[in-house]
């Protein structure tokens, strides 16, 4: 089953931590984000194999937008 690691505020994307082909735990962080100065690691919440990354660095995103899909192991 796959699932998606979306945002939770808006911000920058300050790092992708992951790539596609790695195996994710549950509580990994897998992007940060950058908002108000402060640095936002965004976990996965399920453990698995990444099989796509949505965002790079650089990009804006807004609550709600996909920032990576692990399918669940």
């Amino acid at each position: 089953m796959s699932h998606a690691v979306n945002a939770e505020i808006v911000g920058n994307v300050l790092s992708v931590e992951v790539a596609v082909g790695d195996a994710v735990t549950s509580t990994q962080p897998v992007v940060v984000l950058e908002s108000m100065k402060m640095e936002i690691p965004v976990l996965a919440e399920v453990a698995g194999k990444v099989t796509e990354v949505v965002v790079q660095a650089g990009d804006v995103v807004h609550d709600g937008d996909p920032l990576v899909m692990i399918e669940e192991s």
